[in-house]
């Protein structure tokens, strides 16, 4: 076991993912939990639905009650001392009120950082929100938000506009993410027909992010394991830009050694490992 392995430390750092769970493993609370793991994170959950999939897409899904889900979040905050918390999939408007009411009432001195990838829909596209949901993000949930990942179609679902078809758009686009709430916005250009570029956009600068794609069948979970790693990092002391360029080496490491992997018929999730953890310091920002 490494340094940082959590069965070697007294006090380990503890990250939260409050997150939907998916039953294939692909992505969701199961992605995060597997990459707290590998970057030596103790990692604690709050399911906030069930979801039945495998690799061929979204089945059926049970939106957790949200006084279990309430219960959840103050059973975590009461006994651990978490460093960081991934927000994912919220399912519905009622989930995401409980979720930012939650965090504000039990975090409100030395709140953990957090970090929300505002999952609206599967890879396979399949919607996973209801009615209301955007409203009750923008409104409840954003304001509290330390780190928004989206990818583009996130981004403009939140902003009511057309996707960023350009890295100017994606910074205009961040900022004005900004303006709604968050402190921080990732903007994540997986879906642009270029490099791998993400974007950083603060109160003061832009970062940018880039790496060259992986030609991978096996791509479910990735944005998961980007927000989740970016978490457990920050649980482990590093600041934001760090975190990021950190957690984007680690997705792109899981994604190399899943890119063979044959499991089920369709799309496949990435390889959350120790030997992806220790792939770290590629040098992306710019």
């Amino acid at each position: 076991m490494g340094r940082g392995d959590p069965a070697r430390m007294s006090r380990p750092r503890i990250a939260l993912t409050i997150a939907g769970s998916d039953s294939g493993a692909g992505a969701g609370l199961q992605a995060d939990l597997r990459t707290f793991a590998a970057l030596g994170v103790y990692g604690a959950s709050v399911v906030t639905a069930l979801t039945a999939q495998n690799t061929l897409g979204v089945r059926a899904i049970y939106a957790a009650p949200p006084d279990i889900v309430a219960a959840q979040i103050d059973a975590v905050a009461e006994d651990f001392d978490v460093a960081a918390v991934k927000i994912g999939m919220l399912a519905n408007a009622e989930i995401a009120e409980i979720v930012a009411t939650r965090s504000a009432r039990n975090w409100d001195r030395g709140r953990p950082f957090l970090v929300y990838d505002p999952v609206m829909a599967a890879s396979s596209g399949d919607a996973l929100s209801g009615r209301g949901f955007v409203e009750a993000i923008r409104s409840r949930l954003l304001p509290l938000v330390d780190c928004l990942t989206p990818n583009l179609a996130e981004a403009a679902a939140l902003l009511r506009e057309p996707a960023a078809r350009t890295e100017d758009e994606m910074a205009r686009q961040g900022r004005a993410l900004l303006a709604v709430g968050p402190r921080t916005v990732l903007m994540k250009g997986g879906h642009l027909d270029c490099d791998a570029v993400d974007l950083l956009v603060t109160g003061d600068d832009t970062r940018r992010y880039a790496a060259p794609r992986i030609a991978s069948k096996n791509l479910h979970g990735t944005g998961c394991t980007l927000s989740s790693a970016i978490a457990a990092h920050i649980a482990l002391g590093h600041d934001l830009p760090e975190a990021v360029s950190a957690a984007k080496a680690f997705v792109l490491a899981s994604i190399d050694r899943g890119r063979d992997l044959t499991l089920g018929r369709g799309t496949g999730p990435l390889i959350q490992s120790v030997l992806a953890s220790q792939v770290l310091r590629t040098p992306f920002m710019r």
